[in-house]
């Protein structure tokens, strides 16, 4: 480990205090998104285990098959405390036919954000919880005769930590909960949303799929009081009429069962067919939700992040929300992303995360919020004027001052 629990704290600490400028000065007062933060971990940091990728078409330079175990982005952060983080990947390589030789795994990463004063901007990987079924509790075929999960069993998007310390993760084959223990091992057979299934769901049969396929639980907040799931559909479902609704669960992790309670969250009127890639809870009862477009760099025009109230609808019933940070237009006073690297776009004075798959936000505490990305590895380049090198994960702290 690089550094101490402390010393980590710390450094993060430091991106509060704001550049000697006067364009920092406006922004440290709260009038507009500020960048406080970067750090990189470079796409090819293989992890330990078994070659990956035998089946994934070579992209952006980059021919598989690869040395180990790539970590292609992150779907989810949480915080673990003393400055470091549990980052989860997704199925590993986009579909469950060329995913199987990838492992589903938390992460436990230590960034030393590169802030105004001070930090490299790199990302220690610390090591690792492999998810795991030796109990026999999932009740379909696994790919590994050893119960080792893999992209090929589940397509994981999203993770939270319930007050007990075990893990729950929504993913979008079934969609299932998925609810491990906190070294990752499975707890109970994959919870089913009622009426619902994908084309890859290991119960769908002959029957039509009600959800298209890579639309399932993107994003999932957990309550405050540490009570209740709540799991979003990333798209809309097969056959509503409005392509815009993005539909909102509850489930009560009491009860381990979802209580029927839904709310309608609508995209934008100009990206109708844009998704939601995370779904967070703030202290004081609202949620975070981040809408994207599928575009990256130049191309890049919804990266969004709005606010809303499951209390606060309007008099159709849909939720209101409220702009609180766009990805593509944040400010850099301090010049936190600058020296540029060859060929990268979206740095400087306007710092700009014109990513393809930003599907990580985490919460830190007043109006600092951490956001990071799913690099697709090897297939996004959004970040390179080129597009012909693949995307490394960026982890950014931004301070957003309509959180409070």
């Amino acid at each position: 480990m690089r550094r101490t629990a402390a010393t980590a704290a710390a450094t993060l600490l430091l991106a509060l205090v704001p550049a000697a400028s006067a364009e920092a000065d406006r922004s440290a007062r709260g009038d507009e998104p500020t960048l406080l933060g970067r750090a990189i971990l470079p796409a090819d940091a293989y992890q330990p285990g078994p070659p990956s990728g035998a089946l994934v078409n070579p992209a952006n330079g980059v021919v598989p098959p690869f040395p180990g175990q790539p970590i292609p982005g992150f779907s989810a952060v949480l915080d673990a405390g003393g400055g470091t983080f549990w980052g989860m990947t997704d199925n590993g390589f986009g579909t469950r036919g060329n995913s199987g030789d990838f492992l589903l795994r938390l992460y436990r990463i230590d960034p030393d954000f590169r802030t105004a004063r001070r930090g490299s901007g790199t990302v220690d990987v610390e090591g690792f919880l492999q998810l795991r079924d030796p109990d026999g509790h999932v009740p379909f075929p696994l790919h590994r005769p050893d119960r080792l999960l893999t992209g090929a069993d589940f397509d994981l998007e999203s993770v939270r930590r319930a007050p007990d310390g075990t893990f729950w993760f929504g993913e979008e084959f079934g969609p299932f909960l998925l609810h491990t223990d906190a070294t990752g091992r499975v707890l109970d057979a994959p919870v089913p949303l009622p009426g619902v299934q994908s084309p890859q769901n290991p119960f769908l049969g002959d029957a039509a799929p009600t959800l298209p396929a890579s639309r399932g639980f993107e994003g999932m907040a957990l309550s405050r009081d540490g009570q209740r799931l709540y799991p979003v559909l990333e798209g809309a479902l097969v056959g509503d009429p409005d392509p815009r609704r993005r539909i909102v669960h509850e489930f009560d992790l009491r009860e381990r069962r979802y209580t029927g309670r839904t709310w309608t969250y609508q995209v934008d009127e100009a990206f109708p067919g844009a998704v939601l890639g995370d779904f967070t809870a703030l202290p004081d009862g609202r949620f975070l939700v981040i809408e994207r477009d599928d575009a990256q760099g130049a191309e890049a025009r919804q990266k969004k992040v709005y606010a809303i109230d499951l209390r606060r609808t309007d008099r159709d019933g849909v939720l209101v929300k409220d702009l609180v940070l766009d990805l593509l237009d944040i400010r850099d006073p301090a010049g936190v992303s600058l020296p540029a690297r060859p060929g990268e776009y979206g740095v400087g004075e306007v710092f700009s995360f014109p990513l393809q798959s930003v599907e990580s936000i985490e919460f830190l505490g007043g109006n600092r919020v951490l956001v990071a990305n799913d690099n697709n590895y090897p297939g996004s380049d959004g970040r390179w004027v080129g597009r012909d090198r693949p995307d490394d994960t960026e982890l950014i702290v931004v301070r957003v001052p309509g959180l409070r």
